[in-house]
């Protein structure tokens, strides 16, 4: 099927077209009515031409998570933990379910499963429970908990299973079909670490990483340590065991609906990363605060580490097959990559994340800055370089951190979306943008750990993602006497504030919503609702992936324990209390193809609607 015109506008909605196609179902056997995966489709558009039931009657309140408390203590500020999206496939829903044991030092205590109920007689029955051999890799002294995330495609449930495997399960009953296995030479130290992503064509997409076995050590260089995120953005009092010792390599796989796989090295399919052992630039020492020491100071080197895919990230697969995959150092989070693969797993581009910010030292806020020039409060030392990152001297990068679960998101005009790190903003990272040819386009200051939702109308687009405006984080460093943590004192200019806000294409604000509650909030016996005013800045949005219905409603869930419905304009449609959470795990939303709402909070699943 050609582009029946040269004119710009002609091509876009042809574009639009095509990705409508794509990410809602084209009507074929392999199109998924509901919700089959992360973000809803292979673009992770997040959204579905339904339109979402009120907020009123939670339908389903499920603890899939017994370890909470636990999870909570040992990272004394938060419930570091990623969940998976519920699938939804007609009046069938899917969620993990967690069992085994919680160890602080090491994931792989605990136990994944799926879980399936069904909508039956006005109420969700639960069907079946099964157990997966997945494990999470890492412990709480390396990152967050990393997410076990399955797909629904070809009429068959995939999960990740043990040893770099996949397993695919009968939806009616949980029994595993096959277990898929790319290489049977991958070991106990081989891991699926994203989400399983499926295209329209029931092709299946995730990554795998390899390390090396328990005692093979290399000694892990400082990596940023005295930034208001800690080394790789998990502050825990456990020594890092995943960060010493290199990555051996890392894998994106295919899967065709007949089982059959292919697989690429991440090495071969990144050439213009650095090599394992290249001299890679850090930070500065929180010794040589405040940053940089001088106008010319360049910060030390150490080892990069293998060039090897983001844990969390799930791949993103384009219209015309292209798949998207993020890659970072194992050593460095600041050496990145937003990589382009032809659809036979050969290389098309890569595009670095380095060096594409100037938004640093002494740019006003007009321009989108945040540092104050010349040794003010939590700004940047002085006679330092316009528009530089403090911590490094040099124009900002996105970081890509293993406690992230952004992915990559392909927008109509098949430009692509990534949100990155970044720690001189009040580590609010920044939302990058690239062409569909690799090239960087713009950022939006907002971007730690989401995936933002697209919303297809008037044949154009627009972007939505939280954006929070961190109150607890020092501007650019941990320590108070350089960055103090009151925002509000030493940024009044741009202080505490949490939104919701939709994007034009070129990343220019069309509303925003405010989070104004400032009440926690329990739900007691008979229902009772009683609340304690206690957040004068109100709550961030802890939404990982928002949803949007076919009228543009954006489904967001926030730490204040509420899920929330938002218009388009930015006014808050509804609103219903799921439960006061401990710590506010960032978590995604999605809509079943009835229009009920799933949303999570303190490892529970809600399911809501009218």
């Amino acid at each position: 099927m050609g582009i029946p015109s040269s004119s710009f506008a002609e091509r876009r909605r042809y574009a639009i077209l095509a990705f409508l196609v794509a990410a809602c179902g084209d009507g074929s056997a392999n199109s998924q009515p509901g919700w089959p995966q992360w973000a809803q489709s292979a673009q992770h558009a997040g959204s579905l031409r339904v339109t979402g039931q009120a907020l009123d009657t939670i339908d389903l309140d499920f603890a899939y998570d017994p370890f909470v408390s636990a999870e909570f203590a040992g990272s004394s500020s938060s419930l570091g933990v990623h969940y998976m999206t519920p699938l939804t496939d007609g009046d069938a829903m899917f969620m993990e379910v967690k069992s085994g044991a919680y160890s602080a030092s090491t994931y792989s205590t605990q136990d994944w499963g799926i879980v399936r109920f069904e909508w039956v007689h006005g109420a969700f029955a639960q069907q079946w429970q099964a157990t997966a051999d997945w494990k999470a890799v890492g412990g709480t002294g390396d990152f967050w908990e990393p997410v076990f995330h399955g797909a629904l495609a070809n009429g068959f449930l995939y999960v990740p299973g043990a040893r770099g495997t996949i397993l695919k399960l009968d939806e009616g009953s949980g029994a595993v079909v096959v277990r898929i296995t790319p290489d049977a030479t991958w070991d106990d130290n081989t891991y699926v670490v994203s989400p399983i992503t499926a295209d329209a064509s029931g092709r299946l997409y995730f990554t795998v990483l390899r390390l090396p076995p328990p005692g093979v050590a290399v000694v892990r260089p400082p990596d940023d340590a005295a930034e208001s995120n800690g080394s790789d953005g998990w502050t825990a009092a456990m020594p890092s065991v995943f960060y010493g010792s290199d990555a051996l390599d890392s894998f994106l796989v295919a899967v065709d609906p007949h089982d059959e796989t292919q697989i690429v090295s991440m090495r071969a399919i990144v050439p213009d990363a650095p090599k394992s052992a290249a001299p890679c630039l850090t930070s500065f020492s929180g010794g040589q605060l405040p940053w940089p020491p001088s106008a010319d100071a360049t910060p030390p080197v150490s080892a990069c580490g293998t060039q090897r895919v983001a844990i969390n990230a799930a791949p993103a697969v384009a219209p015309d097959g292209t798949i998207y995959v993020v890659t970072r150092s194992h050593f460095n989070s600041r050496y990145a990559y937003l990589v382009a693969v032809q659809p036979d797993l050969t290389p098309k581009w890569d595009a670095s994340l380095r060096d594409r910010f100037t938004d640093g030292c002494g740019v006003p806020r007009s321009l989108g800055g945040q540092l104050e020039p010349n040794g003010a409060p939590g700004g940047c030392a002085v006679g330092a370089p316009y528009g530089v990152d403090p911590a490094t001297n040099r124009h900002g990068g996105g970081r890509v951190l293993d406690d992230s679960s952004a992915s990559p998101v392909v927008a109509p005009d098949g430009s692509v979306f990534y949100g990155a790190h970044t720690s001189y903003n009040h580590s609010q990272g920044h939302l990058m943008h690239f062409s569909a040819a690799g090239s960087y386009l713009d950022a939006y200051p907002f971007g730690w750990d989401s995936t933002p939702a697209i919303y297809t109308h008037d044949g154009t687009y627009s972007v939505v993602t939280k954006d929070n405006r961190y109150g607890d984080m020092g501007s650019y460093c941990s320590d108070p006497t350089y960055c103090p943590t009151d925002r509000d004192a030493s940024d009044p200019d741009d202080p505490e504030a949490y939104f919701v806000t939709q994007l034009s294409p070129g990343l220019k604000v069309e509303w925003q919503t405010k989070a104004t509650n400032q009440q926690s909030c329990t739900r007691g016996d008979g229902g009772v609702v009683t609340c304690v005013s206690d957040h004068p800045h109100s709550f961030e949005w802890c939404v990982n992936a928002p949803a949007i219905d076919a009228v543009g409603t954006v489904y967001a869930s926030s730490e204040d324990g509420w899920l929330y419905a938002i218009a388009q304009g930015g006014a808050v449609r509804d609103k219903i209390l799921q439960q006061h959470p401990a710590g506010g795990a960032y978590t995604p939303a999605a809509l079943g193809p009835d229009g009920k709402v799933y949303s999570q909070s303190s490892g529970h699943l809600f399911v809501v609607g009218r």
